[in-house]
């Protein structure tokens, strides 16, 4: 990281009292680099710092919004929002989580990490603007109001999804590296238009695991396949949730989605600068939420209706109500999950009751367990006799974990084995149901346990 830090010539501007202030706030936060570097950290040393460049950043700004009134720069007031944001919400941030932390190691981290990269950003554009005599960065942001909206939205997200109190510690996020962060990219379109709408989900690995991590039951602090797996379900599900807020936003589908490391990122809002973006902390590590689509800015909120559109303009309304009210009864179908080692089994009882649930399918125990953390579902069937982990191992799995101890799992078996059942009565099973019996049998059994779940949870 010290490295990438040192002053380099790229960062001359030709201002030379704004040039010797970057220098002086350049060779602070270095002074902390190396601090950190010969293990010498201390509240102390991170005080001292803090109060430093604190001073310095203030002094700086106020002379550089001098020296840019006096040349009647056009991108004055653009700049002083982000000279404030980060005077008013960034730094007072990345302050609180020193002191509540007692400047622990991951809270030294984030204040390093997060003003190194501010400082180098801001240097390289808005800085950079004010000598070429151009906009900043930062001209495509949403309205205040629309993003004040953006920001409670995301706000409420995560703590709906994670359980988590977060905070905004930036609202005009640069793409400043925190930690070790997960890149989640997707890309959105809409059918008929040529624009796409670009969403990026930053995880500090350690939010991934404290949360996503635990619930999957991981041990270990490291990532993996199937955590990255479950990371980017969870991200989908985010995205598609803050889509869901906003009208302008309406009608966009996913077509792709990808991983990006920290300098494809940058290549990404560099390209386009994003209308909202968000940096959190979320208490169990820091996550960021940018969203880049210039042309919904263009396009406004909603088509104003007159004598000569009104008519198509409402059809096209009820027509997305109805589309929208069928999305809401498929999204409110109870799920089921099918646990068996044959196919044949798995996709007959998919085909049976596919028309009133929502159906998944899993060829083992294992494949059960990874699908029941990532999608619980109202009631799983479980095939008793299967090799390497049986349904009753498998149970047992389930009813060890908190979190899935409820789920009613009813056996699918090829026999009625009084002894068989007997073993798995203290796991609490919700019921059996034989194999060879007929379909519509089947079928009704199921549906009668079902519509017992549904007035249960209604009362």
């Amino acid at each position: 990281m010290e490295e990438r830090f040192e002053w380099r010539e790229e960062f001359e501007l030709g201002v030379a009292s704004i040039d010797k202030d970057h220098k002086q706030l350049f060779k602070i936060i270095n002074r902390l680099f190396a601090v950190q570097a010969e293990g010498k950290s201390s509240q102390w040393a991170c005080q001292e710092g803090l109060k430093f460049f604190k001073a310095h950043a203030l002094t700086h700004f106020a002379d550089e919004e001098k020296y840019m009134a006096s040349i009647r720069y056009s991108g004055l007031e653009q700049h002083r929002l982000i000279h404030r944001t980060f005077r008013n919400q960034t730094l007072p941030a990345l302050e609180r989580e020193l002191e509540e932390t007692e400047y622990s190691q991951e809270a030294v981290d984030h204040f390093l990490g997060v003003c190194a990269g501010w400082l180098i950003g801001h240097t390289l554009t808005e800085d950079r603007a004010i000598v070429q005599n151009q906009l900043g960065q930062w001209t495509g942001l949403l309205p205040g109001e629309e993003r004040e909206a953006m920001k409670k939205v995301i706000v409420q997200l995560v703590f709906d999804m994670f359980r988590l109190e977060s905070q905004v510690v930036s609202d005009i996020y640069a793409g400043e590296r925190f930690g070790t962060g997960v890149y989640y990219h997707l890309v959105y379109g809409k059918a008929g238009d040529d624009k796409k709408l670009e969403i990026v989900l930053i995880f500090e690995e350690q939010l991934l695991i404290k949360t996503v991590g635990k619930i999957m039951g991981i041990q270990t602090n490291r990532l993996d396949n199937m955590l990255i797996h479950a990371v980017r379900y969870t991200a989908r599900q985010f995205s598609d949730r803050v889509l869901e807020c906003f009208p302008s936003m309406e009608g966009y589908h996913l077509e792709e989605d990808d991983l990006l490391t920290h300098k494809q990122f940058r290549k990404v809002i560099e390209k386009e600068t994003p209308q909202v973006s968000l940096l959190l902390n979320t208490g169990a590590g820091y996550f960021a939420y940018c969203t880049i689509a210039p042309h919904l800015l263009e396009e406004g909120i909603g088509t104003p209706l007159n004598k000569d559109n009104a008519t198509a303009e409402i059809e096209k309304y009820l027509a997305r109500r109805k589309a929208k009210e069928e999305q809401n009864r498929e999204a409110h179908k109870q799920k089921i999950l099918v646990v068996d080692d044959s196919a044949t089994i798995r996709q007959g009882m998919k085909q049976m009751l596919e028309k009133e649930y929502l159906v998944s399918v899993a060829e083992s125990g294992v494949a059960a367990i990874r699908a029941i953390t990532l999608n619980p579902p109202d009631l799983v069937l479980l095939d008793y006799e299967m090799p390497v982990c049986d349904g009753r191992q498998t149970l047992e799995m389930l009813r060890s974990e908190e979190a899935f101890a409820n789920i009613p799992v009813i056996f699918l078996t090829g026999r009625r084995d009084p002894e068989s059942m007997i073993k798995v009565m203290p796991l609490n099973p919700s019921g059996y149901l034989l194999k060879n019996s007929k379909p519509g049998d089947i079928k009704k059994e199921i549906d009668t346990f079902m519509q017992k779940l549904r007035e249960k949870e209604e009362k």
